[in-house]
């Protein structure tokens, strides 16, 4: 049976085989683009663990989070808790999200923007950079090994960062020897989509200095932070617990205080 990470990447693949524009023109543009804002240099920078705050409407395994919201009164929101950079689902059939709340997060916010989407193409690396994104997200489990690699050229050649999405050792191994400088643990298993809470703890002790390490999905509250904090992640990913809070802001700020 397919799983959710193969029924997604089938349709975005579809989508790149039918995509007829010319990559030159594309890395092209996307260098002429304003300097992006740091994204892996602000959660280095930033005075303990860093928030990524999300912004998305949905998920397969999760279904309705928020789909009335406004990316811009949401991104301010978060900014105003303390949130380091943003990251803003850009999937529209899976996960609701569009361009549009991107550009409207990340005007609203003033700080650093991920693009949280299905990267399978070049292509796809220059959209992120030519839509205002600071960083694009590759998935080791969605590509193969000269992709990963190409990908990540691409990225700094259009001058943006990217973080490199890993779920276990192999993928880490992976990543790494990839080039990747800013490394995402995954505790949400793409296929099953369940979560491993310890999953981060285990893989940190193998990701080398120099290289910054985001622990995602499952961060649910205080404790979950400290245990990021403790294993020594430089910032945490938070979707569904802060995109659901009554108060955004606070929850922001609740999670900051843990660190």
């Amino acid at each position: 049976m397919p799983t959710y990470l193969d029924t997604i990447l089938t349709a975005h693949r579809a989508a790149a085989a039918a995509d007829g524009r010319e990559l030159d023109e594309l890395v092209a543009a996307a260098q002429q683009e304003p300097p992006a804002r740091g994204f892996r240099d602000a959660l280095t920078a930033a005075p303990g663990l860093a928030v990524i705050a999300e912004i998305k409407r949905r998920s397969p395994s999760a279904g309705d989070l928020a789909p009335d919201l406004e990316p811009d009164v949401l991104a301010k929101a978060y900014a105003d808790g303390g949130a380091t950079c943003l990251s803003v689902l850009t999937d529209a059939e899976f996960f609701g999200g569009s361009v549009a709340d991107l550009s409207a997060a990340r005007a609203s916010s003033g700080v650093p923007v991920l693009r949280k989407d299905f990267t399978v193409s070049a292509a796809d690396v220059c959209d992120a950079r030519l839509i205002g994104a600071d960083a694009v997200l590759l998935i080791v489990a969605a590509l193969d090994d000269a992709e990963l690699r190409r990908f990540l050229e691409l990225a700094a050649d259009v001058g943006i960062d990217a973080l490199v999405e890993v779920h276990d050792q192999p993928e880490l191994d992976r990543a790494l020897a990839a080039g990747a400088t800013l490394v995402g643990v995954n505790q949400r298993d793409l296929s099953t989509f369940r979560v491993d809470h310890e999953r981060a703890e285990r893989l940190a002790a193998a990701i080398p200095a120099g290289v910054a390490k985001v622990a995602e999905s499952g961060i649910r509250g205080g404790e979950d932070v400290r245990r990021a904090a403790g294993a020594g992640y430089d910032a945490v990913l938070v979707g569904e617990t802060l995109v659901t809070a009554a108060d955004p802001t606070a929850a922001v700020r609740e999670l900051l205080a843990c660190s």
